[in-house]
């Protein structure tokens, strides 16, 4: 099937919000991370999320000129190709971004998306993220306001980050503390300035102790069942039914969390949960592996001539192909979206 349309899209999270199940959203830097999570998500029969940040859309673009946005643009058209080969539906999104990178990044790729939509075409990418959790929070919804008005105009749902999340980014960074838990004051001014998808559908990265990056279990404290406070505070004021889930809720900076907080955040409204760390840890493991035993093979060690079918980029590119689509099956199982794609 063809990479998601809007209408697609909205039909996947609206999905995953009813049957608790959310998808996986894939880091991707090459043509290469690209096959490997559409193959994952194709072996799980899961629809799924491909994303990339501003330092994979830089590193996409060449270390000649290094520009972001012909990096993302690219590997998107390649996208709108091959994934016509995998029998699921995939959205195209565009990771973390903050305020000092939205001129080089975002805003620019929201206009190429606003000229397909004039012509009559579908979005390049089907979501884009605002991380203005570096920001005041008054600052950080003043611009997530004006970027989600150009979001819903070019059929675009935006992700907000409103409150910070631990670790390292792209080089967003912020200290592991108690900032890292979002407030039932934060969601109702986030509800107030955004709305509830009467101004456009936006995707919300509330903060739960979440910490991007590797730790292992015990080093920070999740606490998923915040998310349901969000969602009642909010409910309460705006005169909601019990029960109801105001936000499509993004669960970062999972490495490292257990089943059940995992459980419990999609309980909670979490329909997207971000995955990077690991599919690199998937990626290059193999490489790795492949590099120590073929030492001899690799390299022209004293003279010799090395092995070309032990160098060849393709021989240790398949295996952190497979490697990596077997972690993003992992995933699919571990979010309940296994052989939930839509026919």
């Amino acid at each position: 099937m063809p990479i998601a349309t809007p209408e697609v899209y909205n039909e996947m999270l609206d999905r995953a919000k009813a049957e608790k199940f959310a998808y996986p959203a894939i880091n991707v830097t090459s043509s290469q991370t690209l096959h490997a999570a559409l193959r994952g998500f194709a072996e799980a029969e899961s629809d799924g999320i491909v994303q990339i940040s501003t330092g994979g859309a830089e590193f996409l673009g060449g270390q000649h000129k290094k520009e972001m946005v012909t990096g993302a643009v690219a590997l998107a058209e390649f996208a709108h190709i091959v994934a016509e080969k995998y029998d699921v539906s995939i959205a195209l999104h565009t990771d973390h971004c903050p305020k000092d990178k939205l001129d080089g990044y975002v805003r620019p790729l929201l206009a190429v998306s606003e000229e397909r939509v004039k012509a009559g075409r579908n979005p390049l990418f089907q979501s884009h993220m605002w991380d203005g959790s570096a920001e005041t929070l008054a600052d950080n919804l003043s611009i997530a306001e004006e970027l989600l008005a150009r979001a819903r105009a070019a059929k675009i749902i935006l992700e907000v980050e409103i409150t910070p999340t631990g670790g390292e980014e792209d080089g967003v960074t912020h200290e592991i503390n108690d900032s890292l838990y979002t407030t039932v004051d934060d969601a109702l001014r986030t509800a107030e300035a955004l709305g509830l998808g009467d101004k456009g559908r936006y995707l919300l990265a509330a903060s739960f102790g979440n910490v991007h990056g590797v730790y292992k279990p015990g080093n920070v404290v999740l606490r998923p069942e915040l998310l349901k406070e969000l969602n009642e505070g909010v409910a309460a004021k705006y005169g909601k039914p019990a029960g109801s889930q105001p936000f499509d809720f993004v669960f970062h900076g999972g490495s490292g969390s257990s089943p059940e907080e995992i459980l419990t955040a999609l309980e909670n409204g979490v329909v997207k949960m971000n995955i990077d760390t690991d599919t690199q840890y998937a990626f290059t493991r193999p490489v790795a592996d492949h590099m120590l035993k073929n030492y001899d093979g690799v390299l022209k060690v004293d003279g010799e001539v090395g092995d070309k079918k032990t160098y060849d980029p393709r021989t240790w590119g398949k295996l952190a192909e497979a490697s990596m689509s077997a972690r993003v099956l992992e995933a699919c199982h571990n979010l309940r979206s296994t052989g939930t794609r839509i026919k």
